[in-house]
């Protein structure tokens, strides 16, 4: 019991959600997520790289 207002609530927000467009920065969501190509590429390491550092 009490649930009618709650479940109401719901439907609306999710319709909103369905038939709203919404317009997404993927270039902004790529930077906040990390999955920047560039930070990636400074973070790999090559194995000529592993081989110099277990020289040292």
């Amino acid at each position: 019991m009490g649930r009618g207002r709650a479940k109401a609530k719901q439907t609306k927000v999710a319709r909103q959600l369905k038939y709203t467009s919404h317009h997404i920065d993927y270039d902004r969501l790529r930077e906040e997520l990390g999955a920047d190509d560039r930070r990636d590429d400074r973070h790999r390491v090559s194995s000529s790289d592993q081989e110099i550092e277990r020289a040292q």
